[in-house]
């Protein structure tokens, strides 16, 4: 078999199945509720892994073992605290506004699951292969702020509203160095669609060609995922946690789950966007051979898990800004670096051109 071909298979033996028994149009509504289900189950679960790593590299980071006590090498850590979170009281302060405090969790999970949706795990695996994929990405990406906001303004909390004009603040001003950031690589594929990028990098990785990009891309995105040293939307630091004060049980981890969700949407897109994708190590000679043999997904996997360990570092290693700086420097260093890249990458490309049609 394949393994880049699989989840056409999968679709191919699905729609063999269901199209005698309900049709063509029932049939296609069918398939895209599978892989719905399919990406809500790969995000719960990933979120569950993804949790108890952080707890181990920041045991690692620190000199402690991290969780130890629960299941072997404490793996069942994870599942106990979901548990216990399931079970607390979901308490409703009285003053809230009750439809704008109770939609904001929910509605901030779902950008981070429709980002799921383009990104290419394997040649040929993309739930839906849009070609104006990156577009998408970032339109859904920009959505997550809102949430935010209506946790702050639907608590009736002063502390949760400034916790919530905070994040908005930092997000929008860490959205267009990121934008920029995309930009370079987008030049130089001359195209949106994700899986055309990946295949434009099989001799080279555009993290040799943009790596400014690369970096702003990196600073960008831990601010987007509000994760330390640009953890200013909740700022564990402080007596309060800002919009997230008044929830409490599912509804408290919710954000959190949103959270490790969008951790692994950037890390994946780092790997679509710089380091080749499903595409293995562009390597010379019999090595270079070797390596095809792996499959696809091993490699998109194992690139994406490395991003996400490099996030995970950043959070266990620098200090947190305070909110003058992390706005001067997103908007005094990152913002002219990402146009400086743009005008260098155009400019290369220019005389790259000139030099081929001579």
């Amino acid at each position: 078999m394949n393994d880049s071909n699989i989840f056409m298979l999968i679709s191919s033996f699905l729609r063999s199945l269901l199209s005698p028994l309900l049709g063509n149009d029932a049939t296609d509504l069918s398939i895209y509720v599978v892989g719905l289900v399919g990406v809500i189950i790969v995000v719960f679960t990933n979120a569950v892994i993804l949790v108890l790593m952080e707890r181990k590299v920041a045991g690692f980071m620190q000199s402690r073992l991290g969780p130890n006590r629960v299941g072997p090498w404490g793996i069942l850590q994870t599942v106990a605290d979901t548990l216990k979170l399931l079970s607390k009281e979901d308490y409703q302060p009285r003053e809230v506004d009750k439809w704008v405090w109770a939609l904001a969790p929910a509605l901030l999970f779902i950008p981070a699951l429709g980002a799921y949706a383009v990104i290419p795990f394997d040649n040929q695996a993309v739930p839906v292969d849009l070609n104006i994929g990156i577009f998408y990405f970032i339109a859904l990406s920009s959505l997550s702020t809102l949430p935010f906001l209506m946790a702050g303004w639907g608590s009736n909390n002063k502390y949760s509203m400034l916790g919530g004009m905070r994040a908005v603040a930092q997000m929008i001003s860490y959205e267009i160095p990121l934008i920029f950031s995309i930009l370079g690589v987008i030049m130089l594929v001359g195209s949106l669609q994700m899986s055309s990028i990946v295949e434009a990098q099989s001799k080279v990785w555009f993290v040799l060609l943009q790596p400014v990009a690369f970096v702003i891309y990196v600073i960008a995105a831990t601010a987007e995922t509000n994760r330390t040293p640009f953890d200013l939307v909740e700022c564990e630091g402080e007596i309060v946690a800002g919009p997230f004060t008044e929830y409490s049980g599912m509804r408290w981890s919710m954000f959190f789950l949103a959270e490790y969700a969008n951790l692994f949407a950037v890390s994946a897109i780092a790997t679509t966007l710089f380091l080749g994708g499903w595409q293995p190590l562009p390597l010379p000679g019999a090595l270079g051979d070797i390596l095809q043999f792996i499959p696809g997904w091993i490699w998109f996997a194992a690139k994406t898990y490395f991003m996400i360990f490099v996030f995970m570092w950043f959070r266990w290693t620098f200090p947190r800004f305070r909110m003058d700086q992390l706005m001067s420097f997103g908007w005094k260093v990152l913002l002219p670096l990402s146009l400086a890249n743009i005008l260098i990458t155009g400019v290369g490309i220019y005389f790259y051109r000139v030099m081929i049609g001579g």
